[in-house]
């Protein structure tokens, strides 16, 4: 199969197949998904930690073009800035408040005009984008990078899925109506991985660059977005809990990465 081929399968894995898995989540009783949910988000924060240091830091690093290690790093320092800087801006997170949390465990229930929803799908789309582009460089760095890069970017989007579709229930707009506008801006993904696909090919000394900012956008949405919200449950059975998931996610990146090889 060409690599085109895989890079669309994995990016749709990476998008719509998380607003769905998001979709059926929210059909689960309210109570228990309450449950379920810090799990996952402890899951996603190891799944994107793994996949930043495990595959795609040593695979920017090793690169034959990259002559200074130090561009590499440089590289991951100001994209973790960069991101801040669009979480500012309302470009990353989608809120409009100060206790809003959309990748964490809880949002605010200011959200009532559709506005704010058509602002959710924005910048949903653009963050999709940006993920899209991020699987296409995986993939043209090594076909194994890039399978771990999607599983990663769709361990996340599951409970960022969530709290868009909470959002935008909030918002009131219908299941339905959330549920199929989620899937169209899941779509920029494999927008912006076709666009990279034949943009990126023969540029292979800036796909090293590209890949670094893919570890800076994964380190910061685990240590910024999702970890804070596992600070909030600070009893010793929860944290175990946070720990082994943590480590659950980790460990799939690893032997992914490693059986793949």
């Amino acid at each position: 199969m060409p690599l085109l081929f895989w890079i669309i399968v994995f990016s749709l894995i990476g998008s719509a197949l998380s607003v769905l898995a998001a979709g059926v989540f929210l059909l689960i009783p309210e109570q228990r998904r309450e449950h379920l949910l810090p799990h996952g988000v402890s899951f996603a924060i190891g799944a994107m930690l793994g996949a930043a240091f495990l595959g795609l830091l040593p695979h920017a690093l090793e690169n034959e073009t990259i002559s200074d290690a130090h561009h590499i790093t440089m590289t991951v320092l100001f994209g973790i800035l960069g991101f801040f800087l669009l979480e500012k801006m309302v470009l990353w997170r989608h809120c409009h408040h100060d206790h809003c949390q959309i990748h964490g465990l809880e949002h605010s229930h200011n959200h009532k005009h559709k506005t704010a929803g058509y602002l959710i799908l924005v910048g949903d789309g653009f963050h999709n984008f940006v993920d899209g582009v991020l699987i296409a460089a995986a993939f043209l760095t090594d076909m194994h990078l890039g399978i771990v890069t999607a599983l990663a970017v769709a361990a996340h989007e599951v409970p960022q899925e969530l709290g868009d579709f909470a959002v935008l229930l909030h918002s009131g707009f219908s299941r339905l109506r959330a549920l199929l506008l989620n899937l169209l801006s899941s779509l920029a993904t494999v927008l912006g991985a076709v666009l990279a696909y034949f943009s990126l090919s023969g540029m292979e000394h800036v796909v090293p660059f590209i890949i670094a900012i893919a570890a800076a956008s994964f380190i910061y949405i685990a240590v910024a977005d999702l970890i804070p919200g596992l600070h909030q449950r600070t009893q010793f059975k929860e944290t175990m809990q946070q720990i082994i998931m943590i480590g659950a996610g980790v460990s799939l990146v690893f032997i992914a990465h490693a059986n793949l090889h």
